[in-house]
């Protein structure tokens, strides 16, 4: 099975990786390079080809695209979880890496923790040049749900979904087209052990949807390949 959103390798039969390091990737796996938005909490303007960390910058951004013809950019996006406002410097980045992502034609991982209106606006600018883009943790109410799916959208469902008090994120887990759906464990180095396998993940939402755990494998890998042009 994919896991569609995650920061390591936990044995999956793919794992679609945000910046990975290292040879962490397996042969099977899809890699997405960029720059999450807590990078530029609370600044006013951050210089974005240097990013304050040679690494980190947009010139090696481009870089590792033109290096991996099957990679795409991720996570990026806007958060208001860890501030309130949106500083100009995250908004900067996130334009100027969806711009990136547009030129080289590779699809996106979003991030958009309490603003996923003000990112799915962003992303549709560039809608058609970006061949698909990934609304990961999403968790705002449906009415957002036909934009996504018109702008080749997919939507991932995580860990929440197995919160039995999670009684909206189920229902809105309910009305995602079949078409759009994928499952994320999220893990990170940090997490990894007690964060739910894809597979726990799965079996609930077979279990909601009223499918088989085969049917519902089937169409979720249906979909990994649909997004990930691969």
């Amino acid at each position: 099975m994919t896991d569609a959103h995650c920061h390591v390798r936990r044995g999956e039969t793919r794992h679609f990786l945000c910046d990975p390091t290292g040879d962490m990737a397996g042969p099977d796996d899809v890699v997405f390079h960029g720059y999450h938005p807590w990078c530029f909490l609370g600044s006013d303007r951050v210089e974005l080809e240097t990013l304050n960390d040679p690494k980190l910058s947009l010139t090696a951004l481009k870089s590792r695209l033109a290096a991996d013809p099957r990679a795409g950019v991720g996570e990026i996006g806007l958060d208001r979880l860890k501030e309130r406002n949106i500083s100009p410097a995250m908004r900067e980045a996130f334009e100027a890496q969806l711009a990136i992502a547009a030129e080289f034609r590779r699809p996106v991982v979003l991030h958009g923790a309490k603003c996923w209106g003000e990112v799915a606006k962003a992303a549709q600018v560039h809608a058609g040049r970006i061949p698909a883009f990934l609304f990961h943790g999403f968790s705002r109410s449906g009415g957002l749900i036909p934009q996504i799916v018109a702008m080749n959208g997919f939507i991932s469902v995580g860990p929440a979904l197995l919160n039995d008090h999670a009684v909206n994120y189920r229902e809105l887990v309910k009305q995602i087209p079949s078409d759009r759906l994928l499952v994320e464990s999220d893990a990170t180095a940090e997490n990894a052990s007690e964060t739910p396998s894809v597979a726990e993940i799965a079996a609930k939402l077979a279990e909601l949807r009223g499918l088989t755990q085969d049917e519902l494998e089937t169409m979720l890998e249906s979909n990994a390949t649909a997004f990930a042009g691969r």
